[in-house]
Parts: C-alpha cells; structure tokens; sequence
C-alpha cells in the first residue's frame, strides 16, 4: 500500500493559490477598467427653416384687358402708379361704337314708328269690323301685325342697350384699388378682346413666398406664424401666417413654395421686396443631430448609447428619427435626445447597460 505525504505538497498548494489569486486580480481589474470610446455631443440640426429668404408677391394680381376690338388711343398709367377702383386707366378708339349706338337708335326710331302705324291700322279694322265694313279676317291680321310690330319695338331696344353697352367697353377702368406691375400695349396698338393691357396688384393684400426643401415639409403647418424681416435693414419686422404650402415639389429643384401672410404689413414691405422669413419658435423642437454611427437598431426600435457626465456611465436610449432624411452620414432624432447630451459614436455594439467608459470627444464641424 502507499502512503501519500501530505506535508510534500504544501509548498505546491501555496504555489498555485498564489497563482490564483494573481488570475483573479488581473480578471478584476479588467472589469472595473472604463472602455475606451469615441462621443460627441448631440447638438440642434443646422435647420434651412432657420432663415428663409422670399420675395414680397401681391395675393391678387389681375390682366385688365378691354371687352372689345380697337385701338388704343389712350394708356393714363404706368408701371408703379396707384389706382383707385373706377379710375380710368385706358381707352380705345370710340368712333365705330358711338357709330353703331347711332344705328341702333334709328332702328329704334323705326320700329316704335312702325307700331305707332300698326296701332293705328289695328284700331281702324276695329271700328269697321263693328259696322261690317271690314272683315274679321281682316281685323285678325290688323292684329298680328301690331304684334309684331310691339316685338320689333323690343328688339330694338335690346340692339340699343347692347350697343351702349360695348360703347362703354372703350373705356378700360380699375375694377379695385392698387398698383399697375405691367403695361402690356401702347398707344397706337390694336387690341383684341381679352387682351391684356395691363396687369394690377392689390396692396392690401400680400405674402411671402418662400422655397423649402422637401424633407422640411413635416414641421410646417398651416397657420404657423412666421417672422418676417428685410433684407436691407433686419430691424424692420413684422408677422406673416403661414396660409399655402405648395403641394407638388419644383420638378428642378425638389422644393415647394409657401406662401406667408402679411396683411397688416407696414408699407415698406412694398411689393418685390426681398425679405427673411423665420418661425418665431424655431430654436424649439428642433431635430438633434448626430453621427449614424450612434444608431443601434434593437428589437426594430432605435436607440443611442447616452454618457452620464457625472458617473461616466452609458445608458441605451430609445429615440425617434427622421426618416424623411436623406443624409446618409447623420440622422435627425426627433425625441429620446436633448442637445448637448454626449452619445457614444465607435464601439457601441460592445457596450453594456451602466458601464463604465473613457471617452474621447470629437468635434463636429
């Protein structure tokens, strides 16, 4: 039988409970070690709603065109004049109207005298047809012939009043209040009808119109106010509405156009003139943005690693994005950040909740 000796393996035992202890110790301090990691600071997206240049345009914007064939004799405007509704601003050649106003009033003449000779003739009939002189046959057609007569009266009158009528469309006048944009004929032309001469602009109605790109469509609405100012001197403001936002995008330059409010502008924001236009709010609710590298995509919902300043420990976030985007290299996260929270941006498909890291900032240009 052999017999082992337990006092020969003490100093083996003791050697690798050092050993050991020395494994343990190099496992621990390589847990409690911060990860090295790469972090920016999550900051507001450089938003192009920030400052919207426009152009100051009329709402309402009228062609004056005459209603009849002439020639123009007369243009009393220019472009830039002001108008009052009812003002005369041009007139065409009159003479061959004023003429057939003439013809119609003689045809009038003509018709309330051919009455005039079928009543008569009518109420002759009847006093013979009362003594048999006359037939009834022939008080009948006595009769129609008044008729007739009375029909041609009417007719006449409506020849007259038509031809008054476009005697009157030789004079082209304001229909409302406002300034001439265009001229579109001089003196001497020969116009058709329908034929612009002229284009008019209300005053007391404008608006802003402005171009934005089409992945800014989802923060605007209608009825947002806006703040306008010129381009020339900033400290001239006022507010416009939002009231039109264009609903197919510019087949050029994929922007739509708004169109914004400005009724009760001051009247140095004259019609053309080049102006900013700003959402009032547009420091709030604005988009974060940050690397598409700090994505990570969990159980089909996105989330960002966070570090807590304090404890330099990263948590995971769930956040909301904007897919509208077409940056491939950052992403716009619509809630789960705020700005200026720091968010890891390498490393973080190797991270742990709560642990702890060393990070190393970039800076975003």
């Amino acid at each position: 039988m052999v017999h082992y000796r337990p006092h020969l393996s003490f100093p083996l035992l003791a050697a690798l409970a050092v050993l050991a202890g020395c494994d343990q110790d190099a496992g621990a301090g390589e847990t409690t070690r911060p990860r090295p990691v790469k972090s920016v600071a999550a900051s507001a997206a450089q938003a192009e709603l920030v400052h919207l240049p426009g152009i100051v345009q009329a709402r309402v914007e009228t062609d004056l065109a005459f209603r009849t064939l002439g020639r123009v004799v007369s243009r009393k405007v220019n472009v830039g004049d002001l108008v009052r509704a009812g003002d005369i601003v041009a007139e065409i050649d009159p003479i061959a109207l004023e003429l057939a106003v003439r013809s119609a009033e003689a045809d009038l003449r003509n018709a309330e005298a051919q009455f005039e000779n079928a009543l008569l003739t009518q109420d002759r009939k009847r006093r013979l047809a009362a003594t048999s002189t006359a037939s009834i046959a022939d008080l009948d057609l006595a009769d129609q012939a008044l008729k007739s007569a009375w029909a041609s009266v009417g007719k006449a009158n409506a020849s007259l009043d038509k031809a008054r009528e476009q005697l009157g469309y030789a004079v082209l006048k304001a229909e409302f209040d406002g300034v001439v944009t265009a001229t579109s004929a001089e003196v001497g032309q020969t116009v058709t009808a329908g034929q612009p001469v002229l284009k008019l602009a209300r005053l007391d109605q404008r608006d802003v119109v402005v171009d934005v790109p089409e992945a800014h469509l989802r923060s605007l609405h209608l009825g947002d106010r806006f703040d306008i100012a010129l381009q020339l001197d900033d400290a001239l403001r006022t507010s416009g509405v939002l009231r039109e936002i264009g609903p197919q995008a510019d087949a050029g330059t994929r922007t739509h156009r708004l169109k914004i409010a400005i009724d009760q502008a001051p009247e140095v924001f004259r019609l053309g003139s080049v102006v900013t236009a700003a959402p009032p709010d547009v420091q709030q609710g604005r988009p974060i943005g940050v690397p598409a590298t700090a994505v990570v995509r969990k159980d089909g919902v996105d989330h960002v690693w966070v570090v807590n300043p304090a404890t330099n420990a990263v948590s995971l976030r769930s956040v909301r994005l904007d897919t509208s985007s077409t940056d491939i290299r950052s992403v716009r996260v619509l809630s789960g950040l705020k700005d200026g929270e720091e968010v890891v941006v390498a490393g973080v498909n190797e991270l742990a909740e709560g642990q702890s890291v060393r990070s190393e900032q970039e800076h975003r240009p």
